[in-house]
């Protein structure tokens, strides 16, 4: 009775209704995410992770993890690649072997990815459609890579935290994971349901082809 509680009430979040938020964590799985799953077990919050094929094979058990909590993932390729830089067998190739370490880890296929750097084009979004994959951009990046200090993380957040926002973090960068409780703690006092991509998108979506945000 307990488990088939929990996604009803996750899926019972109406951001019609409510001021929601997004956060996004791209290139994990990495040994700083299980101490982010818990700052976020705690909060009560849910997030999206778009996690890097290569690493989902060197860390499974936590990409595995990320599902059973209840949070979103999505494809971010399998070497962090450029996308538009590569031939479409290629760019086919990053998808498709990443869509399979993570079904492998995790028992779910994703729906939804991410391309690293923002970098896309029309003909990447293309061959996504083929993979069955959505593209999910962003509406707020931190660039906590190159911040890496725990304040001004926080503070770049609250300041891209909006109605219907995605925020873009990484769950490799430790000062993102350090600042976390904080930064949950304040958000939810701002009166946000931080809640996954699909939640954010009331049902109608992500559907394959398309890109949001």
């Amino acid at each position: 009775m307990a488990f088939t509680s929990l996604p009803a009430q996750a899926a019972a979040v109406d951001c019609d209704r409510v001021k929601c938020l997004a956060l996004t964590f791209d290139d994990g799985p990495s040994e700083h995410t299980p101490t982010l799953l818990k700052a976020l077990k705690k909060a009560g919050a849910k997030a999206t992770f778009f996690l890097v094929g290569k690493r989902v094979e060197e860390r499974p058990e936590i990409a595995g993890q990320v599902v059973k909590q209840g949070h979103a993932i999505g494809n971010h390729t399998y070497s962090h690649a450029s996308l538009p830089t590569h031939r479409d067998d290629e760019i086919l190739d990053e998808l498709k072997v990443t869509q399979e370490a993570i079904e492998q880890a995790t028992g779910v296929r994703a729906t939804m990815f991410r391309p690293p750097y923002g970098h896309t084009d029309e003909r990447v979004l293309a061959l996504a459609d083929q993979v069955e994959l959505a593209q999910i951009l962003w509406t707020g990046t931190t660039l906590d890579w190159q911040l890496r200090d725990t304040k001004k993380i926080k503070a770049a957040v609250l300041k891209l935290a909006k109605r219907d926002g995605v925020i873009l973090m990484h769950d490799v960068v430790p000062a993102t994971v350090k600042a976390m409780p904080a930064v949950l703690k304040e958000l939810k006092k701002r009166g946000y349901h931080l809640v996954t991509v699909p939640t954010l998108l009331r049902g109608e979506g992500p559907t394959a082809g398309v890109s949001y945000f």
